[in-house]
């Protein structure tokens, strides 16, 4: 290990690197911190290379050597994942806040500076920055304004649960937070619903790009990495911590479409179709007690029709309606748009599939936009709710009451004959 002499006590960030082969990503990665307008005397970088071979820790002990930043270069056996070396480096960080920075990417500028002045305004113990891919695809719908205090359950920061966050480090030894180096996927996604959950609120940097996603040109990516077994573990994690922190009800439903869409339904894709039958049965297994635990109407209601329509048969065990589905889906079969009235609402109908009837009608409402044939499919308006008042309801009755009397008068009365006639004596 090469501990080298710091420059300042309490460091604004702890920039924690965990690096395992990274080279030469590494070298772009180093070079953001250094160019952060920050200022070096307000950083800390902890490096941990977790059994590298082709030179990560040779580079990195070079750099801190030559940086103006205090770093810390740590070596170890590998671990077989990211949460080891992550855990590593917070427990030697030393700054109000900390940053898990993985070694492939790298920063904007302006990151640190921005989201530790936004951390210190809202007074927030997470920060988001802006986050664009570079090769690869990159979390979009979170990043629509800057906001000081996101809402956890109505707005999108449930969808970007990766490690690249602003933490306040005190959040996280206050609660004793690690991550779970049980879990070989998703423990990041553990970490930072956690934080997200437990903490005092979520900050979003959006006018600004803060993080550069990279996708690696060999494919030598944790996130591409492992069976779908381990998948599973990770859907079980999440759900299980939602579920400790968020009572039943639509809360809790919200956060559920995070695991639900993002964590179960690729294993339920038309990819499902070329699997032997033995690992399709496994996939359903697996999937069975969290689709009892947590699929309610509430949370199906929050879906897409064809996400739906997938996690319902999952729910009933209806592999054979699963796989039907699926080859519709495959064979990109586009569903009819279908509006009924009383009351109002649109349904979306998948040919060869729907005619047979074998779901609720209820399965193929559309609830949430989306867009079909490339036109954009929006539930139907609620019919608006008039509320009636007291005085309302007493006028109608008053009404109702001389249009009584009057119709008894009409029927008591004698008929009056016509000039020139006599009513008959019949």
């Amino acid at each position: 290990m090469v501990d080298m002499p710091r420059t300042n006590d309490v460091p604004d960030v702890s920039v924690i690197v965990g690096a395992y082969e990274a080279m030469p990503y590494l070298v772009r990665c180093l070079e953001s911190v250094e160019a952060q307008t920050i200022g070096a005397d307000r950083l800390e970088i902890i490096a941990v290379d977790d059994g590298s071979t082709d030179g990560t820790g040779e580079y990195l002990e070079e750099f801190a050597a030559r940086t103006a930043i205090p770093t810390r270069v740590v070596r170890q056996a590998n671990s077989g994942g990211p949460s080891g070396p992550r855990n590593r480096g917070l427990g030697l960080a030393r700054g109000r806040y900390v940053f898990f920075l993985d070694a492939d990417d790298y920063f904007g500028e302006e990151a640190l500076e921005r989201m530790v002045a936004m951390g210190d305004r809202a007074g927030t113990d997470v920060v988001l920055g802006k986050v664009v891919g570079v090769d690869r695809g990159a979390p979009k719908s979170m990043w629509k304004k800057t906001v000081d205090r996101a809402d956890l359950y109505s707005s999108n920061i449930k969808f970007t649960l990766s490690a690249q966050k602003l933490f306040r480090r005190d959040l996280l030894v206050r609660l004793g937070m690690t991550f779970d180096e049980t879990l070989k996927t998703g423990e990041d996604a553990l970490f930072t619903m956690e934080a997200y959950l437990r903490g005092n609120g979520v900050s979003v940097v959006a006018d600004y790009t803060c993080y550069y996603l990279v996708g690696r040109a060999d494919g030598n990516q944790a996130t591409k990495r492992g069976s779908y077994v381990l998948r599973f573990d990770s859907a079980r994690a999440l759900t299980g911590l939602i579920a400790a922190h968020v009572p039943a009800g639509p809360r809790r439903d919200a956060l559920m479409v995070r695991p639900f869409v993002i964590t179960l339904l690729p294993q339920f894709g038309p990819g499902l179709l070329k699997l032997p039958a033995s690992a399709q049965r496994e996939k359903l297994a697996l999937a069975a007690p969290l689709m009892k635990a947590y699929w309610t109407p509430g949370l199906a209601s929050l879906l897409k029709v064809n996400e739906r329509i997938r996690l319902t048969c999952v729910a009933r065990g209806r592999l054979d309606l699963l796989l039907d589905f699926l080859r519709v889906l495959r064979d990109k079969q586009e569903p009819e748009v279908v509006r009924r009235q009383s009351p109002p609402r649109m349904q979306l109908m998948y040919p060869q599939f729907t005619r047979a009837r074998r779901l609720p009608r209820s399965t193929y409402e559309v609830t949430v936009p989306e867009w079909v044939e490339g036109k954009r499919v929006k539930p139907p308006e609620p019919v608006p709710h008039v509320p009636v008042t007291r005085r309302a309801v007493r006028k109608a009755r008053r009404i109702v009451r001389r249009a009584r009397r009057v119709l008894r008068t009409t029927v008591r009365s004698p008929r009056t004959p016509e000039p020139g006639r006599r009513l008959s004596s019949r």
